[in-house]
């Protein structure tokens, strides 16, 4: 039979992502020594008094469903977490629970674009927001963040984006792929371009607590009631406690938006995982030591694997300051290893070092490739090298 799809489906891009980390997996399981850098998770397990708590909640006869948007007792450790860390107030009803912060964002878009309404994505992106702008029948109009400028938009920039269809803009910060973070007076200039064109700010801070050095986070969200008002904050427990696969994100911000978000999952996921909420409320309510942990971990694995990256010739690459991306510029190093583009030597880095990394096109910067430093620093180390030994052999063959 044949079945016609529609058209909605059929201008997604596939997640470039996901088809390098599955190349990967297919030459791992072959037998073929492959360093993967695509991780876009921790390589820590869940902490224990988290696990401890859902098996707890499933021994006590919490497995049936719980409200769409997520149990009280969850939405109250999130509302003292953003109160505690952001100094933000928030009521339940503001509040909405989900299947991952992904599945937040995908419902966020759905109940506020109508067709061709804009949603402006800076460069470079994490690979899914334009692909769900588009399947929410929304228009990616992407803004240039320049490597001069640590790949972050600029306030000037934002106000000729802006047209008269234009209904959001999205701030990722810290940010995948970059790992930069905004600066206050950043994000003063941006508040006051989007507050004078009327324009909802998408804050998606998943990353929060992954910052590096004297950097800090800060969620635009803090600047003003104004500008909270205006603000829809994303977030979750993947990147913060490793608790990626247990699926579990929230949307914070206006009332009229959550409640919209929250009618829509109800006919779509119902709720929530209702054991994985039990385990956000550990996360939340519990220890936050082995947050610490991994966060100090992750900055020595950067502070060590950093120098050597940059040693490799045609490889520049700005240092991050949160999250656990490298994202260097390695167009040269690819002209020079005769190579047309990026892509390409990326592809080669696969097959023939056997490291892989995320071509940057995905991200929208073709010049870049993305690594991920959520691996052990042994074979952080070896991948680097092998990186250094496959351009050193290219060059000299040139």
């Amino acid at each position: 039979m044949d079945i016609r799809l529609a058209e909605r489906v059929k201008a997604l891009t596939p997640s470039t992502t996901l088809a390098i980390t599955a190349k990967a997996k297919e030459m791992k399981a072959k037998g073929i020594d492959v360093i993967g850098l695509g991780a876009g998770e921790p390589d820590f397990n869940t902490p224990q008094h988290i696990i401890d708590a859902a098996f707890q909640s499933m021994n006590e006869g919490q497995t049936k469903y719980t409200p769409a948007g997520g149990l009280p007792a969850l939405k109250d450790a999130i509302i003292a977490k953003l109160k505690d860390d952001q100094g933000l107030s928030y009521d339940r009803n503001e509040i909405m629970v989900s299947s991952g912060a992904k599945h937040a964002l995908y419902t966020l878009f759905q109940v506020i674009l109508d067709e061709n309404d804009e949603v402006i994505i800076p460069i470079p992106y994490w690979v899914s927001y334009p692909e769900q702008v588009k399947l929410a029948g929304g228009k990616p109009v992407y803004i240039d963040g320049k490597e001069s400028n640590g790949y972050k938009i600029t306030a000037e920039q934002l106000q000729t984006a802006i047209s008269e269809r234009t209904k959001a803009l999205i701030l990722n910060s810290p940010s995948n792929p970059t790992g930069m973070i905004y600066s206050k007076f950043e994000l003063e200039a941006i508040a006051e371009v989007c507050l004078k064109n009327n324009i909802l700010i998408i804050s998606d801070e998943i990353y929060e607590k992954l910052v590096y050095g004297s950097s800090r986070h800060i969620s635009i969200a803090e600047l003003s009631p104004e500008i909270k008002d205006q603000t829809i904050i994303i977030n979750g427990v993947s990147k913060s406690h490793s608790m990626t696969g247990w699926r579990i994100g929230y949307a914070a911000g206006n009332k009229a938006v959550i409640k919209a978000m929250t009618d829509l999952a109800s006919h779509s996921t119902s709720n929530p995982t209702t054991t994985s909420q039990y385990g956000a409320i550990a996360a939340y309510m519990g220890t936050q030591s082995p947050v610490e942990e991994m966060r100090e971990a992750f900055e020595k694995r950067l502070e060590i694997v950093y120098d050597k990256l940059i040693a490799i010739p045609g490889i520049t690459c700005l240092k991050p300051q949160g999250a656990f991306y490298l994202f260097p510029n390695v167009k040269e190093a690819a002209l020079k290893t005769g190579y047309q583009n990026v892509d390409e030597f990326a592809a080669a880095l696969l097959e023939e070092a056997k490291v892989a990394v995320i071509p940057g096109s995905g991200f929208g910067s073709p010049d870049n490739i993305r690594l991920s430093y959520a691996t052990s620093l042994d074979l952080l180390e070896a991948a680097v090298e092998r990186i250094h030994t496959f351009v050193d052999s290219k060059l000299v063959k040139s």
